[in-house]
């Protein structure tokens, strides 16, 4: 386990002239420091820049404060850093896993969609997570008896305790029961038909987590579900990874024999922002990011995730956590309703 760096202010020394300039900017923009802070934007002095060949051409930013924590565990490079805007910031390999600030339009949609839509869930498991949002959602439900995390590095579910307390909350709740280790080793050993539901917080699909969009993956989900049982599990961006998403499609129409829809929601600081090359004007940088989420059902009671049919009320929760801030059943409905160019795409590989 590495040890935790001191807290401390970043340098924000006075950007150069040519720095200030967008087009010299861009020149630069896709240089970085070789040193532990990798990804602190050496364009703009004290900005994050998250750079990925998962989105090629594309730099997502944030003006940095402090950074809070820096390590590295046996599986990833972890960051914390306190940004002028979004709050705190949990950075894995260089992405944004959450913020303060928009956290909740993932984590109450990736859980209440495939909850919403069934009727008293008793047993639920999470892969990945471990942030705990997912399982602070899932708190919400007074029907559920036993929450099963499986998260694979220790590290951020340390981490996340220790910075976001608000978001790991779910972390004390009685219910919640923590596996440290592989979620597909651990899914293989599930006997079958134990859940009502498992949803996958996975990051994307390299590293650790590249298991977790494949095909033997999926159909140890669908083992691991009772009939009638949901699956929810990050999709990626219809922007930026429709390629993945159909593969995706595919694997779960062959599946899952019951439902299989693909919804979405906006998270600002996820991929699909809107600078491209890296570029920058004079500190402002501009957000338009979203997520899709995979929902399937297998063979059994019919589910329609368009239409919940088990409303959340969320001042009604045994968990700690506060009222809910972004899920409501207007959005869950919405969630569905995708633009022409991945309706097409996505409705020709479920009906294949």
């Amino acid at each position: 386990m590495a040890e935790e760096s001191v807290v401390t202010d970043l340098p924000m020394k006075r950007p150069r002239e040519d720095e200030e300039n967008g087009a010299s900017a861009a020149t630069e923009a896709m240089e970085t420091e070789t040193n532990s802070n990798d990804y602190i934007s050496s364009v703009i002095p004290g900005w994050f820049s998250e750079i990925s060949p998962m989105w090629p051409g594309e730099a997502h930013s944030l003006k940095v404060e402090k950074i809070l924590f820096q390590g590295k565990s046996d599986y990833q490079n972890v960051m914390v850093f306190q940004s002028s805007t979004y709050g705190k910031v949990l950075v894995l390999d260089g992405v944004i896993q959450l913020t303060e600030r928009d956290e909740c339009a993932y984590q109450e949609m990736i859980t209440h969609l495939p909850l919403c839509s069934i009727a008293n869930p008793k047993k639920v498991l999470v892969i990945g997570g471990g942030d705990g949002g997912v399982i602070r959602e899932v708190a919400r439900y007074t029907s559920v008896e036993q929450i099963d995390i499986c998260e694979i590095d220790k590290m951020v579910v340390d981490v996340s305790k220790k910075f976001f307390p608000d978001v790991s909350v779910g972390y004390e709740d009685p219910r919640v029961i923590l596996h440290i280790g592989d979620g597909v080793a651990f899914l293989k050993a599930v006997p079958e038909g134990t859940y009502d539901a498992v949803i996958v917080d996975s990051s994307d699909p390299t590293g650790p987590a590249q298991e977790l969009f494949e095909k033997p993956f999926f159909e140890s989900i669908a083992k691991a579900l009772r009939p009638g049982g949901v699956v929810s599990t990050q999709a990626e961006s219809i922007w930026l990874h429709m390629n993945i998403i159909e593969d995706i499609v595919t694997n779960c129409r062959q599946i899952f024999k019951g439902s299989v829809n693909y919804a979405w929601t906006t998270v600002p600081t996820y991929p699909s922002a809107v600078y491209s090359s890296g570029l920058m004007l004079r500190g402002f940088v501009f957000f338009s990011g979203m997520i899709g989420f995979m929902l399937c059902s297998t063979e059994g009671p019919t589910v329609d995730f368009k239409h919940p049919v088990n409303p959340i009320d969320s001042n009604d929760s045994q968990s700690k956590s506060k009222p809910l801030k972004f899920y409501n059943s207007e959005l869950h409905t919405a969630a569905f309703c995708l633009p022409s160019f991945a309706k097409k795409v996505i409705d020709s590989k479920a009906q294949s």
